[in-house]
């Protein structure tokens, strides 16, 4: 499956995820400074590893993600511990590692923080190098960083660019970040992507390719997942954090800016609430909505579990759909903790 149709079919259903990038100069690094391209991509590329991923055939994911998936990840602990994106793993049944040096070791999925998208596995061996681990929060717009990865055939991949955009972040499939980083130039092995900083550090993992050529990334702050890296490890989510409520409910944002329901996952609640596609969302709990952030927003203020009682306008009228949320971590993973 080619990391585009994995991108696109990210957290089971994507409408298009962004209008066309626009076009910038290509940045250009001083002389002197052209010396740490190379220099920050040794830094991070022994901890690099291929993942190849077969997933259930009868799974919900496997009918838009494949069977068969490729994502890259970074190893972060030298007992053989690596994240990448969750979609990559999602019912994941095998998983092979391909290491820089060519060797192949067996992977297992460890847990998942689904509400910033990241997934670790536990590499089987040893002898791992770990990657430096950066601070993202002073990351800013024109900063210059290194995009690296590899590919199917263990190539590695890399490019000099620099953020365009450090801005909130939000999706059709209930998925929000308040601080995303939408960088260029894209590479083409984009998904467990490492974003590095000059000192070769990790502050970021690739996410989706957005737009039109010529693309953009989207890439998830490393800093979402240092304070909860350990907790993943030992608990296989992120236990010190209140599940959010989980409708399965797919919208889209209007140029009026109104939001409209688009679809619903099969599994969610929402697929069987009454909700029709092309209703549009008004309100929340009483709570008025006029735009997808302020629809999370206003739903993530409550806990899996609560009714969440929707109020949409269908053609001259609007009524209120009760839906009976749950923990979309649960139900994403068959009910493991």
């Amino acid at each position: 499956m080619t990391p585009l149709v994995l991108a696109l079919a990210v957290a089971l259903a994507l409408p298009a995820l962004a209008a066309a990038a626009p076009r910038f100069a290509e940045p250009r690094l001083h002389p002197r400074e052209a010396a740490n391209t190379a220099t920050y991509v040794r830094k991070v590329e022994p901890a690099l590893v291929g993942l190849k991923v077969r997933a259930r055939a009868d799974a919900l994911s496997s009918t838009r993600l494949g069977v068969h998936r490729f994502a890259s990840s970074i190893v972060f602990d030298p007992r053989g511990y690596a994240v990448t994106v969750s979609y990559a793993l999602m019912d994941a049944i095998e998983i092979e590692a391909v290491r820089r040096d060519g060797r192949t070791v067996a992977a297992r999925v460890v847990g998942f923080d689904l509400d910033s998208g990241l997934g670790v596995v536990k590499l089987d061996g040893d002898g791992f190098t770990a990657a430096a681990l950066g601070q993202s929060s002073d990351i800013r717009e024109a900063t210059l960083t290194g995009a690296v990865s590899v590919d199917e055939d263990n190539d590695l991949i890399h490019a000099t660019g620099a953020v365009r955009s450090v801005r909130r972040f939000s999706a059709s499939w209930e998925y929000m970040l308040d601080r995303a980083f939408i960088v260029a130039p894209a590479i083409s092995s984009w998904g467990g992507s490492a974003l590095v900083n000059e000192r070769g550090e990790v502050v970021g993992i690739g996410s989706l390719r957005l737009g039109q050529k010529p693309y953009t990334t989207m890439f998830i702050p490393i800093d979402r997942f240092l304070p909860v890296k350990d907790e993943v490890i030992a608990t296989g989510r992120v236990q010190s954090r209140a599940p959010r409520p989980w409708l399965g409910l797919y919208t889209s944002a209007d140029d009026d800016g109104s939001l409209t329901v688009d679809g619903f996952s099969p599994i969610g609640p929402a697929a069987q609430a009454g909700f029709r596609r092309g209703d549009r969302i008004v309100s929340v709990n009483g709570v008025d909505v006029r735009s997808q952030e302020e629809f999370y927003e206003t739903l993530w203020r409550h806990r899996a579990g609560e009714v969440i009682q929707v109020a949409v306008r269908r053609e001259d009228r609007v009524m209120v759909i009760p839906v009976h949320s749950v923990d979309r971590h649960r139900a994403l993973t068959g009910g493991r903790p």
